[in-house]
């Protein structure tokens, strides 16, 4: 079938040509870049945080009223969680990742640098801290006891001496050399020298990625501190499969020692996780059906123009008829007509879609979006255009020859 012909018809409905090309652009826009934030947000939520996630619960927990020996206190409460059956290990910290909040320091390679550091996040951490979070130390040792101190906000107890990075951080300070046994300078001109470096901490915050924004999101720094207050949480450890049915058990142990505390936020880790993104899944979610609602209205355009434009050449269709078309040949005819109309209405949306996410990505620092997405979404609803011609092309295609005779 010539093109010519086709052309030459669409130039005397400029009007309804422009108006579908139109809608076709903004949907390729759209679902384009909605693609494209799916996706990133997809990949935000599946990242992994260095935990042993399956087999550890955390829960919050403030003693009321003034306690005389918080220390004391603390470690009394670790030896309860510690000794029930299935636990394998337990922790008191400020925070943990994915928490949705802590502490960051600042970092630089020399004490000179305090204008340029890097943001990291920062984890008092005691020596079976590492075992009881399941994080992986792939160079260097763990803190030794004497060098771990407690703790206290508001007890300046000066620099800390060592210091376990993830590999994240080390990359991004020793881009082209060995960070272990480098020194670094967390906020002050004392050094600190990183005695080993684990394949992965994630920050408290979900909605860091990596390279982008102050800091990324598996750039962490561990000190070694005994976390030392009122208030703080208890990481706990458990045996492959236990965690859930040692939640409430470690709750009923705690109370046992002491009524006088608040547990709250007692959850496993997917529960953890699962409420940090929350947001990225609504978010997701709300994407995911405006572009439905998007594709059903463009849709349900083109099937109404077309419905339109058979119903205003009858006389033409019954006189191709007459004159020896086949079916097949006008399903042909509005098939490739739509084709045209939205192979100009996708490649305008492909501009439109990267000129939006441009714009997207300097005022809100996302992603740019790839050019497989913008392919995707230009196929999508090419492929739903054409699928919603079919019932108006084959109504045109049942029309008989006698239609042209008739003048309907």
């Amino acid at each position: 079938m010539e093109i010519i012909p086709v052309i030459r018809a669409l130039e005397h409905r400029k009007t309804g040509v422009a108006l579908i090309a139109l809608q076709i652009a903004l949907s390729v826009a759209i679902l384009a870049n909605s693609l494209s934030v799916v996706q990133q947000r997809q990949w935000l939520m599946r990242r992994p945080s260095g935990l042993d996630e399956a087999n550890i619960f955390s829960m919050t927990n403030q003693f009321a009223g003034p306690v005389a020996d918080l220390s004391a206190r603390i470690q009394a409460d670790l030896a309860q969680l510690r000794a029930i059956h299935g636990v394998v290990d337990a922790t008191a910290v400020q925070s943990f990742p994915l928490r949705g909040y802590g502490a960051s320091t600042g970092v630089t390679v020399r004490p000179d640098e305090k204008y340029s550091a890097l943001n990291a996040a920062e984890y008092s951490m005691p020596p079976n801290g590492l075992h009881t979070w399941g994080l992986r130390l792939i160079s260097g040792r763990n803190f030794k006891a004497e060098e771990v101190r407690d703790f206290q906000i508001g007890v300046d107890e000066g620099p800390a001496s060592a210091a376990i990075v993830s590999q994240a951080l080390a990359d991004r300070l020793f881009a082209h050399g060995n960070a272990l046994g480098q020194n670094i300078y967390l906020g002050t001109t004392a050094p600190t020298r990183i005695v080993g470096i684990v394949e992965r901490a994630q920050t408290p915050w979900a909605a860091q990625s990596n390279g982008s924004g102050p800091f990324g999101a598996e750039e962490s720094v561990l000190v070694p501190r005994q976390w030392v207050s009122p208030i703080f949480a208890y990481v706990v450890r458990t045996a492959p499969g236990r965690a859930d049915a040692l939640l409430a058990v470690a709750q009923q142990r705690l109370f046992a020692l002491s009524r006088a505390r608040i547990i709250s936020s007692a959850q496993t880790f997917a529960e953890t996780r699962a409420e940090q993104y929350r947001s990225d899944r609504a978010l997701g979610l709300v994407l995911t059906v405006v572009c439905a609602l998007l594709l059903a209205v463009t849709a349900f355009g083109v099937v109404a123009l077309t419905t339109y434009w058979v119903s205003q050449r009858q006389r033409q269709i019954g006189m191709r008829r007459a004159l020896g078309a086949r079916r097949a040949n006008i399903v042909q005819y509005f098939h490739l007509e739509n084709l045209l109309i939205a192979g100009v209405g996708a490649v305008t949306g492909v501009l439109l879609a990267q000129a939006g996410n441009l714009w997207l990505a300097n005022s809100l620092e996302i992603a740019r979006v790839r050019v497989d997405y913008l392919c995707l979404g230009a196929f999508i609803v090419v492929a739903l255009s054409q699928a919603a011609v079919v019932w108006p092309a084959l109504r045109a295609a049942s029309l008989p020859p006698a239609a042209a005779i008739r003048g309907r």
